[in-house]
């Protein structure tokens, strides 16, 4: 099965942020237990699909936030 890519530069910046955000939560106390657990795993998540460039969510529902995979052809 072949990945192509279906996330967009602002897609992964997004991503990025809110896992620096979760970690930062979470390294600080502000958030903390079971639910602290849960940011750190969807940071590293949102980490992993940004480096990635492809999100598996978003495969069932054909979203794509990229450029190339939301062009559609035009008839010539």
């Amino acid at each position: 099965m072949v990945m192509k890519k279906n996330m967009g530069k602002a897609d992964r910046i997004i991503r990025l942020i809110m896992a620096v955000i979760f970690v930062v939560l979470f390294a600080t106390n502000v958030v903390q237990g079971t639910l602290g657990i849960i940011l750190l795993i969807l940071a590293g998540i949102f980490v992993l699909t940004s480096l990635i460039r492809f999100c598996p969510l978003y495969k069932p529902f054909r979203i794509h936030t990229n450029k190339k995979g939301s062009e559609t052809r035009k008839a010539v």
